[in-house]
């Protein structure tokens, strides 16, 4: 038993050795000046040895901290177990080369023995998951208007814009939601969470990756099955839809109260009501809230078609979105019927 043991540790130490070497050989070749790296005594006196705790994520848990000269920021101290620290180089890599006004800026970072932390600027509305869904909008006051959605709805296609156009290398983000659009003092967004990034040269449309990455319920048909077609930076543009087709309706894609989610698949309930010329059943008024509900519904129909070439590139769907309701076209229906397939059989497809 003491023999299992020690061995267990010996290759947990093992482990750890591998995955510090590892970042700090990503460390030694990050050639900028910014963000600033911090020990881990000076992640502990920012954020006054932990005491104000954001939240927990998938990549770890979130502190308040403030920086010497009073800004106000946000520390996530990164789980040590995850990804043999690749989560972490995803972060820094991506964001510490990125500045835009609907990205999340990351101003520093700590790795030091098996701890590593990342300090981004504070965002004081937290994320838009707190005021699209009804639950939590309940909490956090009054819900937006359509006019306020669809303004944040441009800011996070720009921000996606900008990472798939304006970097040197396209960065693919896939894990865009609502719970990674967090919302500064003016309820401007910014895309965060980078952890599952990926880095591409510009003039490379296609990527490989080796399993599906992102949350269930925003990920493109392609990251489950090559029969849809190939993963691209069209994947975000699928995520970005579904998270559309959520703002707009104030209920999830994949609501996990739902017993049986084939039977009420959200957006073709909303596509044939749409076609049928059918009242949506959304909770806006007559006239421009209700003229821009349904210009967003059907951008966000465009953006999740399952054949990635049959989606807008996000600079096509900033257009969408500022143009208007007229200008639009219908899409054609951007999934298989549920009228027209076996459940088992499609599930099985894109198990493969």
């Amino acid at each position: 038993m003491v023999t299992v043991i020690l061995f267990y540790i010996s290759k947990q130490s093992v482990k750890e050795k591998v995955t510090r070497m590892k970042v700090e050989r990503f460390l030694a070749t990050y050639k900028t000046d910014k963000p600033t790296r911090y020990t881990y005594s000076g992640i502990k006196k920012i954020t006054k040895r932990f005491r104000h705790k954001l939240g927990q994520g998938g990549f770890g848990s979130v502190y308040k901290g403030e920086l010497s000269n009073g800004i106000p920021v946000a520390v996530k101290m990164l789980e040590r177990s995850n990804g043999e620290g690749q989560e972490f180089i995803n972060e820094v890599a991506t964001m510490g080369r990125i500045h835009h006004v609907n990205i999340v800026r990351l101003l520093g970072f700590c790795s030091e023995g098996t701890m590593h932390a990342l300090v981004y600027e504070f965002m004081p509305n937290e994320s838009l998951e707190n005021f699209i869904f009804s639950k939590e909008a309940r909490r956090t006051g009054e819900p937006f208007s359509m006019i306020q959605l669809q303004d944040i709805a441009i800011g996070i296609a720009q921000g996606i814009e900008y990472l798939h156009q304006g970097c040197d290398q396209r960065i693919l983000h896939f894990d865009i939601k609502p719970h990674n659009i967090l919302l500064d003092h003016n309820f401007n967004p910014k895309i965060s969470d980078f952890g599952l990034a990926k880095l591409c040269p510009r003039d490379h449309s296609i990527v490989t990756i080796t399993a599906a990455r992102g949350t269930m319920g925003y990920i493109a048909p392609e990251m489950y099955s090559r029969n849809f077609g190939t993963v691209s930076y069209k994947s975000d543009v699928y995520s970005f839809g579904i998270l559309l087709m959520e703002m707009v309706s104030g209920r999830r894609n994949a609501d996990p109260t739902i017993d049986n989610q084939c039977e009420v698949y959200f957006p073709e309930w909303v596509y044939n009501r749409l076609v049928q010329g059918e009242d949506l059943g959304f909770t806006t008024e007559k006239g421009i809230e209700e003229d821009i509900a349904k210009k967003l519904v059907i951008v966000a129909l465009w953006c999740i078609q399952w054949i990635p070439t049959d989606r807008p590139t996000m600079t096509r769907v900033i257009q969408l979105l500022m143009g208007s309701l007229e200008s639009l076209q219908i899409p054609p229906r951007p999934f298989v019927s549920s009228s027209d397939r076996d459940d088992d059989l499609f599930m099985n497809e894109l198990e493969l």
